[in-house]
């Protein structure tokens, strides 16, 4: 019996139970007590890529695990994930420093980690969340959580082979981002509004992820020291460490590398995958298409470099779309924009009315006539499959919790987030070909267009292949 069944049993077997079976709305107070009940017996936990968001993402996961190893190919970035880790678990009681790796096939060779949290960059996800659920780990992985169509299909087959739980980290599923005594869960209600009839058929949603990064020539560089930039580049294709100086307008200088691997193809899809992951999400949630897809997406972009047959052909420079337009359409009709301009969020159009709604609003006709004809609860609790959103910051990784321990699907789960990155990979295939997609979403492929169905996957390098065959 595995150590993280043993611990499910010792919570069965007292008290703490009562606390974790308590509706999903419990209090805050309740939450804090169910997360530290027994230093020795809650599913313990590893860390993959600790930047600024994997230390984010490690520290919501706190409350509910132990963590005892993390993991980044950047030694800065693990050093601070240790004394960040050390110092939250020491003032629960927790003395033991987490162990720091390099590798993180070492951090799942450890038999006794039940759970690990992936937050490298988006070319890494698809490869470590695979070794990890085949090392029998359950995973909560942030988005967007592959890099192509193909890594989305891999993916499936291993997690149908494993049946471990998988969250994906598109908290918009589950979390209220505004004052929480006003708005709450706004996503979801504005995805109920949608299915419940609230604004007639659904005929358009528009998905507002703002415009990319350009930069100027970057320049070449020594690889830092405590960088090993052969791992970090992992399956992409072998090329130099870039870095300029850091500007006054910047968070971090331009470069290949860690925050800004998001605006370049080899490692990312820009704000396309970036927010799209996020708002597309919910746009294809809202149109009852999370377990399908479109049948043709076209657009227009710009992009900060000139491209060939799709490829960058300058490498010293950001080379995502910066602005773009892409209209998605499905076959009933209804079509998903996915648009750089305008607000951030998502614009869901029906024959009887519009909302709009993003981390700060949600607004529209129909939702000032929730007052008097508020949303059914058995619809809020459809959605959230029988775990009722609750206002906060960190519901998302509850809803993880709470599904490792009766092994039920998380509210953002694999299947849907691959058809919702499918969408988004999609369009950014149409883009850099500059033309027309037409897609069959029950058998996943690329119609009447034998070149755009190579895009489908790419040509990953030695050593860092992903071996699922699908």
């Amino acid at each position: 019996m595995s150590q993280l069944l043993d611990r499910r049993d010792f919570l069965k077997s007292t008290g703490a139970l009562a606390g974790a079976m308590l509706p999903y709305w419990f209090t805050a107070e309740s939450h804090r007590a169910l997360g530290f009940q027994s230093v020795n017996e809650r599913p313990v936990l590893g860390c993959i890529g600790m930047g600024g968001r994997g230390r984010g993402v490690c520290s919501n996961a706190l409350p509910f695990f132990d963590c005892v190893a993390v993991c980044d190919v950047d030694r800065n970035h693990v050093g601070k994930a240790q004394e960040q880790v050390t110092e939250i678990q020491h003032q629960k009681g927790h003395s033991k420093q987490p162990e720091m790796y390099e590798d993180y096939r070492q951090l799942l060779d450890r038999k006794d980690i039940d759970v690990v949290v992936i937050a490298t960059p988006d070319h890494w996800h698809t490869k470590i969340a695979i070794d990890a659920m085949r090392a029998g780990k359950d995973v909560y992985c942030e988005k967007p959580l592959t890099l192509t169509i193909h890594e989305g299909k891999q993916i499936i087959k291993v997690l149908d082979e494993t049946k471990r739980v998988f969250q994906v980290g598109t908290q918009q599923r589950s979390e209220g981002f505004a004052n929480e005594k006003t708005i709450q869960a706004q996503f979801v209600k504005a995805v109920a509004m949608a299915r419940s009839g609230r604004l007639g058929k659904i005929i358009r949603v528009t998905c507002g992820v703002n415009r990319g990064e350009s930069s100027g020539e970057i320049p070449h560089v020594a690889v830092p020291q405590e960088l090993n930039w052969d791992m970090w580049l992992g399956q992409a294709p072998l090329t130099d460490y870039l870095c300029g100086p850091t500007a006054s307008d910047m968070p971090s200088p331009q470069t290949r590398a860690h925050f800004q691997f998001r605006w370049w193809y080899e490692y990312s899809g820009g704000k396309m995958t970036d927010w799209g992951a996020h708002h597309v999400d919910i746009g294809m949630w809202a149109l009852q298409m999370d377990n399908s897809g479109p049948i043709s997406v076209e657009g227009t972009a710009i992009h900060p470099v000139p491209l060939r047959h799709g490829i960058p052909t300058i490498s010293n420079r950001y080379n995502v779309a910066t602005e773009f337009l892409v209209t998605c359409k499905f076959a009933d009709g209804a079509e998903l924009l996915i648009t750089s301009e305008g607000d951030n969020g998502v614009l869901i159009e029906g024959t009887e009315g519009r909302i709009f709604v993003n981390r700060y609003k949600l607004t529209g006709a129909p939702v000032e006539n929730l007052v008097s004809n508020p949303l059914s609860e058995s619809l809020l609790q459809e959605l959230s499959r029988g775990k009722p959103p609750r206002s906060g910051n960190n519901a998302h990784m509850e809803n993880f919790f709470h599904c490792i321990q009766d092994r039920g699907l998380p509210i953002s789960d694999v299947y849907s987030h691959h058809r919702a990155m499918t969408t988004c990979h999609l369009a950014n295939i149409a883009i850099r070909l500059g033309r027309k997609i037409e897609w069959d979403p029950a058998t996943q492929q690329i119609i009447n267009d034998p070149e755009a169905a190579t895009w489908i996957a790419r040509e990953q390098r030695k050593g860092y292949e992903i071996d699922v065959r699908v």
